[in-house]
């Protein structure tokens, strides 16, 4: 790497100490880049075996890669901790001005410690760090509040990132999240709940660091080559004018869209709800992440009239995507558009990850049918697909924790079901809440073995729907084997800090060809190989923290609600999983 590239800068707060110090680690980004590789090994060595997620033994690390700032579409940070939803690995990824901000700020990492003694918000304004008095903050219950108060209080705009928590954070909801920039978010696995439980309600990263490049032409080259890629492709125009949305209509047509809680797979409501209504009906602005011409995030914009006053009306603006339109729409039985805006709106004022609180909310509706909970644990609440006034304020007792009911649920589904009873349709896999797809044995073999239970993480349903469109029987190995290349080369990717909706832009040759320009000079085989140990390294991360591959819960919902690929089969899962974990193991 260049000698005078700020990546090579590790920035390590204590919040106990209300401490802060740089440390130079240039061979750290050397052998592993940046980003998921360089934050695995920093969680090493700061998370000691058996820490509790929500003590001040958990570290947060943030990592950007050597892309960033440079080049189109790498626009992500890495967060890794350790998981209060899941016990093991936790890993989420924030695009934005997060990636940008902490370059420019003058680090390639950030490391936080230990446990503030009261509640504090940070300012990162290059070498300047500011332990601010956070309490003000601290029970506010609207996270835009939070962000606006933030924008106020500090400058830097442009460069700066604001990344904040909302009530679910500071109540600790084990699937709470951290907002950056309003509309984007390290969204699953509870980094929210880990703020909270260090007092941290809040951080702003600014600077105007210079990021250097080895040669000029050279730079501009590629970067016209990356940027030309990128806004000639049909996908990516696609995700411009519909953005992931636009997945909702494709999967129901072939039965693979999660519906009321995966009993079905067809919702007769997908169109009310589908990316094409949305756009034509909803959608008010288009934003991109810092260095992105494909502005994928949509924004709705909803008017809600003023209870008494006519022709008053309040404008929201929404993000929405597939993953919220599936866990809170078609998951839910519910086709009234307002009503999922509103409920959507609800877990961003409240800081929730938006896919496990529909997720959550199913498992409670079918429980709450089933007789397994009485109206005295919710309250007096009745769960009925699609009412959404009521999951409104189930969402917030769910954060407000009056009883033991709602203490469960905010610890997710897997939790609530070995309390209550009805783990055959608790969908969550190796702890975290179903992804918004059901295309066959791909998809379910992502969540299961992917190191953070997402469909990001190996992209099966991609595979099932290729087999499927190509009539390709599945087998475990040769199934396992694909989703292993994948997730491997998928390491690479977030090392880098690309966005992954620019995996097929961001080709090995292009990725040699950037990192040159940014001073690396590395092979085909040091990437593959940096892929593998990543991997390996997570998965051994999570081994330590008591993860147990064979031991895996497969809900028996998916086994009953037939694919694309037809029913999906336990014995073939548990092939797939073992060939696929011996891939991990393998040099």
């Amino acid at each position: 790497m260049l000698k005078d590239d700020p990546l090579a800068r590790v920035l390590y707060v204590d919040l106990s100490r209300r401490k802060f110090w740089v440390e130079e680690r240039r061979d750290l980004f050397e052998a592993y880049l940046g980003g998921t590789g360089v934050a695995i090994r920093l969680l090493e060595e700061e998370c000691p075996p058996g820490a509790d997620p929500l003590g001040p033994g958990n570290p947060i690390i943030l990592a950007v890669g050597p892309l960033a700032g440079l080049f189109p579409m790498a626009s992500k940070t890495v967060a890794m901790f350790k998981s209060p939803h899941t016990g093991n690995l936790g890993e989420s990824h924030c695009g934005g001005r997060s990636a940008i901000a902490l370059r420019m700020a003058g680090y390639g990492a950030m490391v936080i410690r230990g446990t503030s003694p009261s509640p504090v918000y940070l300012v990162v304004e290059g070498d300047s760090v500011q332990f601010r008095d956070g309490a003000a903050l601290w029970g506010v219950r609207s996270s835009y509040t939070v962000g606006s108060v933030l924008r106020d209080l500090t400058s830097g705009s442009g460069l700066r990132t604001i990344m904040r928590i909302g009530r679910a954070g500071e109540r600790r909801v084990t699937y709470a999240c951290v907002i950056t920039e309003t509309y984007r978010h390290f969204g699953r696995l509870g980094l929210g709940a880990v703020f909270g439980a260090k007092l941290l309600k809040a951080m702003v990263i600014s600077g105007q660091r210079y990021l250097p490049v080895k040669e000029r032409r050279a730079y501009r080259e590629t970067y016209d080559t990356i940027f030309e890629a990128a806004t000639e492709s049909p996908l990516m125009r696609k995700y411009h004018e519909l953005g992931t949305a636009m997945n909702v209509l494709p999967l129901n047509e072939i039965g693979a869209l999660p519906t009321r809680n995966l009993r079905e797979a067809r919702f007769e409501g997908a169109e009310a709800i589908s990316g094409e209504r949305l756009a034509r009906e909803y959608l008010g602005r288009r934003l991109a992440c810092a260095h992105c011409p494909v502005a994928c995030i949509h924004l709705a914009a909803l008017r809600i009239p003023h209870p008494k006053e006519p022709y008053f009306y309040k404008t929201s603006m929404l993000g929405y995507d597939h993953e919220p339109i599936y866990a809170l729409g078609s998951m839910l039985g519910g086709s009234d558009v307002q009503g999922m805006f509103l409920l959507l709106d609800e877990t961003e004022i409240l800081g929730l990850d938006a896919m496990s609180t529909g997720v959550v909310l199913a498992w409670a509706t079918e429980a709450q049918e089933q007789g397994l909970i009485s109206h005295e644990e919710t309250g007096g609440l009745t769960l009925h697909w699609g009412d959404y006034p009521t999951y409104i304020e189930a969402v917030r007792r769910i954060v407000a924790q009056p009883n033991a009911f709602y203490r469960a649920l905010a610890r997710g589904v897997e939790h609530a079901a070995s309390v209550y009873g009805g783990a055959d349709f608790a969908l969550a896999f190796g702890g975290n809440e179903m992804p918004g797809y059901h295309t066959g044995p791909g998809a379910h073999l992502t969540y299961l073995t992917g190191a953070r239970h997402s469909h990001l993480d190996s992209a099966g349903y991609a595979l099932d729907q290729k087999m499927a469109a190509e009539g390709l029987p599945p087998t475990p190995e040769g199934m396992a084997q694909a989703l292993l290349t994948e997730e491997r080369w998928r390491q690479v990717l977030a090392s880098l800090g690309v966005c992954f909706f620019a995996r097929g832009v961001y080709t090995p040759e292009l990725v040699l060809r950037a990192l040159a320009v940014a001073g690396f000079e590395w092979t085909t085989e040091e990437l593959n190989s940096l892929g593998r140990e990543t991997l390996q390294r997570k998965y051994a991360f999570k081994q330590r923290e008591g993860f147990e591959p064979a031991a895996l819960r497969i809900p028996r919902r998916i086994l009953e609600t037939p694919s694309p690929l037809d029913r999906v089969d336990e014995p073939f899962l548990r092939q797939a999983i073992a060939r696929f974990m011996k891939g991990v193991a393998e040099e």
